[in-house]
């Protein structure tokens, strides 16, 4: 070892570290070993793991520290391949465990230098990934008095830029991370924004605003790569760190899209020249934070990209609203169009063989695409039409988490039930193998919508889907999931508010229940889920609803009682169907009783009265 302030490493360490990166390190903590990784010796690139790894490492290691040191303009990469570190409490805290410490100013650590997170367990335990927010990042490792027979941990590292993580806009003077984008001939038209330290994990108690701006005729398109904030499957509502996407220039403008939990894909395209995005994080375990890039496109281009994941290319060149790209490829833009009609080529005479044709839906801001079908007759060999693999038939594709994914082929002569996308955009494809005099093809109406199918309550624009019952406009009506009877669209949440007056309740009788899903309802099952609740937060009377259910009822305590749907991007039901009653307090049962003409006396109030007869006859005489 060529440091002579150097602590001096046990043999057995360095035996088991096996890196091509080994440099004995500076004693920062009391009663620790330091095993350093630097770029300082011409590696960008390495292997880490536990003593003895694969076997079992020994008990009371007190202290080894793991530290990655890159240059001033790099961050820290850490994967692991393999994750063993024996679990003796839920917060990691005892035993044995691994300390990260991943923003870190200097080079040291010591006991009063606050860690970002403690592992343990096994692989799914952790995050696979680790990234520090400067050029250092170090791990402590901690073994108990027990033996476990844990094998330990392996790993790599890199060093990787920091520009590769710069945000394209205008930080705005004397704020932390406020951004404005802008429109010009002297800026780029496409970028990436991050959220603050990305890809390692975001402050606490923070809030950042990424203001855009467009030119005249121009639109904002945003495409969001990744989202990693808390994990769980919570509703927005009622989670501390979320993303808000405003159809404007402030907070005050209709709300399009909310981002929380952990998702990616998401897609967004301004009405307007102007989308304003606010990120507010109060969680006490922030996330790695989300990726997004922007393009700024012109408002009657409805150029589509083609490969998952990009941003459709914005020039002039591009096909202009309803111009077909072949005989018979359509796209349909809500600028021109908010609805209309489709059918096969030559409905409704028979449609030609071998036969491929598409239609592709743009809309803006908060709108989805609602598909009905009035007719609908395509061949199918043999009759079968339970496999459309070998029939002619129309399938339906959307974007989510970065690709294009079909999710339902219809064919045969049943006529299929409303489809509706989950963000700005929906494409159907219609292919044929066969033809026959019999088979005329297929009718339907499209329609951009920004009430997601549901038509009875007050839309509330703080929300992207969120509808108010009030009592003093209507003491019963009915609501439903969104796009109902026909599937609901993935990725989507809605809230369904109700107001009594004071001494009211609402009482709710569900005649339809098809939420994809098992219990309890929850991530592990990928379910999506019905939420009841008193209050706004999470109410911990009711459970979750879903899978398929027979008709139940569900009451409030009080005037306020909310209802929210969510789905997440695996698999759809079609909803639910419910009527809804403000009754009064107790049961709606308000009228006094006529004693005389009572039928509901029990035994007990007859002997009270036949009592209280004779002891006043008793007093008189």
């Amino acid at each position: 070892m060529h440091n002579d302030n150097a602590m001096k490493v046990p043999l057995y360490v360095l035996l088991v570290i096996e890196s091509t990166l080994i440099a004995a390190g500076v004693a920062v903590h009391p009663g620790c070993e330091c095993i350093v990784f630097s770029k300082v010796h011409g590696k960008e690139k390495g292997s880490f793991k536990s003593p003895d790894f694969p076997k079992p490492y020994a008990s009371n290691i007190d202290c080894l520290l793991y530290t990655f040191v890159g240059d001033e303009d790099e961050i820290v990469e850490l994967a692991f391949t393999d994750f063993d570190v024996h679990k003796t409490a839920d917060d990691c805290i005892s035993g044995d465990y691994l300390k990260v410490f991943m923003h870190l100013e200097g080079h040291s650590v010591n006991e009063y230098t606050p860690w970002e997170s403690v592992l343990c367990g096994g692989y799914a335990d952790i995050p696979a990934v680790i990234y520090s927010s400067g050029s250092v990042l170090v791990l402590a490792f901690h073994s108990g008095a027990r033996t476990a027979n844990a094998s330990g941990f392996l790993g790599t590292f890199r060093f990787l830029q920091k520009k590769l993580f710069r945000t394209d806009g205008w930080k705005l003077p004397s704020t932390s991370c406020d951004y404005e984008f802008y429109s010009s001939d002297h800026s780029l038209l496409q970028g990436k924004f991050y959220s603050p330290r990305f890809p390692s994990s975001y402050p606490t108690n923070i809030r950042c605003t990424y203001k855009f701006q467009a030119r005249y005729k121009e639109r904002v398109r945003i495409l969001f790569e990744e989202v990693a904030l808390q994990k769980g499957d919570i509703s927005c509502l009622n989670r501390a760190d979320i993303v808000r996407v405003f159809d404007g220039s402030a907070s005050a403008d209709p709300s399009i899209r909310i981002l929380c939990n952990e998702n990616s894909g998401a897609e967004i395209l301004s009405s307007g020249p102007d989308l304003f995005i606010e990120f507010i994080a109060n969680s006490d375990r922030p996330g790695r934070g989300f990726k997004g890039k922007y393009q700024f496109q012109r408002s009657d281009s409805t150029a589509v990209a083609r490969n998952p994941g990009e941003l459709p290319p914005s020039t002039e060149t591009e096909p202009n609203v309803r111009e077909t790209r072949s005989s018979c490829d359509v796209a349909i833009s809500s600028d021109s169009s908010r609805n209309g009609s489709i059918t096969s080529p030559s409905y409704p005479s028979p449609y030609p063989a071998k036969t491929t044709c598409t239609y592709e839906f743009q809309g803006r801001g908060k709108e989805r695409v609602q598909v009905a079908f009035h007719d609908f007759n395509l061949y199918v060999p043999n009759g079968n039409s339970k496999n459309c693999d070998d029939a002619d038939s129309l399938g339906v594709y959307i974007h989510i988490d970065g690709r294009i994914e079909k999710i339902d082929s219809f064919c045969g002569a049943v006529t299929p039930k409303p489809v509706m996308s989950n963000g700005p955009r929906l494409k159907l494809e219609f292919q044929s193998f066969h033809t026959s005099r019999y088979s005329r093809g297929f009718k339907a109406t499209y329609a951009f919508m920004e009430n997601f199918g549901i038509r009875t309550g007050n839309q509330l624009s703080i929300y992207p889907c969120a509808f108010e019952f009030n009592s003093n406009e209507s003491k019963e009506g009915h609501f439903s999931s969104p796009n109902y009877p026909g599937y609901y669209p993935r990725d989507t949440e809605c809230h369904y508010f109700f107001n009594g007056n004071l001494s009211e309740k609402v009482r709710l009788h569900f005649d339809y229940f098809d939420v994809e899903g098992v219990l309890p309802c929850d991530a592990v099952s990928a379910s999506d889920y019905v939420e009841f609740s008193n209050y706004v937060t999470k109410d911990k009377k009711f459970s979750r609803y879903c899978g398929q259910l027979k008709e139940f009822d569900v009451e409030s305590d009080r005037q306020y009682f909310r209802v929210t749907f969510r789905s997440n991007d695996r698999l759809d039901g079609t909803g639910f169907n419910a009527t809804y009653r403000f009754v009064m307090g107790k049961e709606g049962r308000k009228k006094p009783a006529n004693v005389l003409n009572s039928s509901n006396w029990d035994r007990g109030t007859c002997l009270w009265i036949l009592l209280c007869v004779i002891s006043m006859t008793k007093i008189s005489t």
